[in-house]
């Protein structure tokens, strides 16, 4: 039983003990192979709907994919505030919030998917024709996007789920469990679509699949004693404080999901409004090639998390400190790279989306103006990790709605007015350059404040 005891305590020894640069590189790898994966869930039912059904259904998929976002934004509201509150816990030897926890999210997990279905199904064709979607688009994206919310549950616990497994240092259980989900996917749309010709009503049910397959292992993972903590699986409890932590500490993740969507819709009515078809399919290309270069940021954010967590909740500070600069700088270093070549040759990473396409020098210059600031964007991400780490969720959540929101919508209703489509690119290089230096003060206050802290305990021990 001892032997037991020791193995689940391992990763925690770690995280508390270790070398930072070994447990960045431990934690990471898994951490951005399952990120990889779970964003290969959500486009597999576009690759199936394209190859075996046809151009319109794969329009009426596309329209309607931004929405399907919003399930994943809530699953990550659950997941990472869980993940804080737990990874603090554990720090804290703090075992009643630890046993506590899952029912908890059990509890708010049932809470939301009813509030979402009942939202999203009322609302659902009116969000599709939001999205640009008419005529037959419109409804093979309504039906899809309908399909998904019937199946909400599962897409939200399953990621909380798997938060909550990486909030424990488990890294490598994660990727595994997304892995295996993704293959389920696969299997259900080749069955569903290829085989028997369902069509976007099969893709649809069977990203549900491999949604389902996520919250079983999970149910799995804590059921049969796999976690560090003592999981009560099927229980449920609505504890006050660990419920507004949660909601305070994954808001931020939330609002980064539903300001993209928002980011997205302004963005394009001022393509249509100041640009041609022409400029719209160019920026979608730019920014996909944005998004997919953050993609190791974004595993390096969730392997940031316990580290933080753990090591905040037993009183490290200055190991806190040193997590925070170790990841931005390893973000940094993982993104240079890409970058420098999209900076030296942008004809080439933009072709890796659009084969053989000749660029305008114009066009050229706007991927440059748009990706320019990319190496610095990881001291935001990884500041919106940090925040909720250290159980400050208002700061994360301030950056998100400040740059989306305070500067966004306001800078693209007017700049393209002035600059026209020149104007968009601009001005995302110009909310990006005040949003890292703001997050760079904020970082620096709150390192002074951890100090400070870390001085007290010192003295008073």
């Amino acid at each position: 039983m001892q032997a037991a005891v020791s193995d689940k305590e391992q990763e925690k020894y770690f995280i508390l003990n270790g070398n930072l640069w070994k447990v960045m590189t431990d934690l990471s790898w898994p951490a951005i192979i399952a990120m990889i994966l779970y964003g290969l869930n959500t486009v597999i039912s576009a690759v199936f709907v394209g190859h075996f059904v046809g151009e319109t259904a794969l329009a009426g998929v596309s329209v309607a994919y931004p929405l399907t976002q919003i399930s994943i934004g809530i699953g990550s509201l659950v997941g990472v505030g869980a993940g804080a509150v737990l990874s603090i816990a554990i720090g804290r030897q703090n075992q009643t919030t630890q046993e506590r926890l899952l029912g908890t999210v059990n509890y708010i997990s049932v809470l939301v998917t009813a509030v979402y279905m009942v939202l999203g199904l009322a609302f659902s064709t009116q969000l599709v024709k939001m999205m640009g979607g008419a005529g037959e688009v419109l409804i093979l994206g309504d039906i899809y996007f309908r399909i998904t919310v019937i199946g909400a549950f599962f897409w939200i616990y399953g990621l909380a789920a798997n938060m909550i497994v990486r909030a424990e240092g488990k890294m490598k259980a994660a990727a595994v469990m997304m892995g295996i989900g993704l293959l389920a996917d696969v299997l259900a749309n080749y069955l569903l679509v290829a085989l028997l010709g369902l069509g976007v009503k099969g893709a649809a049910w069977a990203t549900n699949v491999g949604m389902l397959v996520y919250t079983l292992l999970g149910w799995f993972y804590f059921g049969q004693g796999f976690a560090s903590f003592r999981a009560k699986l099927f229980t449920f409890n609505w504890d006050k404080n660990t419920v507004k932590s949660i909601f305070s500490l994954g808001m931020s993740s939330f609002i980064m999901v539903v300001m993209s969507l928002v980011q997205g819709v302004v963005v394009f009515n001022a393509l249509a409004r100041y640009g041609t078809v022409l400029d719209i399919a160019f920026y979608g290309v730019v920014y996909r090639i944005f998004i997919f270069a953050l993609t190791p940021i974004f595993g390096l954010m969730r392997a940031l998390q316990p580290v933080a967590g753990i090591n905040y909740g037993a009183g490290q500070y200055e190991r806190v400190i040193s997590a925070y600069k170790i990841f931005t700088v390893a973000s940094l270093l993982l993104t240079l790279p890409f970058w420098l070549i999209s900076m030296a040759a942008p004809a080439w990473a933009l072709n890796l989306m659009l084969p053989d396409q000749a660029f305008t020098d114009t066009q050229l210059m706007y991927f440059r103006i748009y990706m320019v600031l990319l190496p610095l964007l990881s001291s935001i991400f990884m500041a919106m990790t940090f925040f909720p780490s250290i159980d400050k969720g208002k700061p994360a959540a301030m950056i998100g709605i400040a740059r989306q929101l305070v500067f966004y919508i306001p800078v693209m209703l007017i700049l393209p007015q002035v600059l026209g489509v020149a104007g968009i690119y601009i001005g995302s290089l110009a909310i990006d350059a005040v949003i890292v230096l703001w997050t760079a003060v904020m970082v620096k206050k709150e390192f002074l404040l951890l100090r400070t802290a870390g001085q007290a305990t010192a003295l008073s021990t």
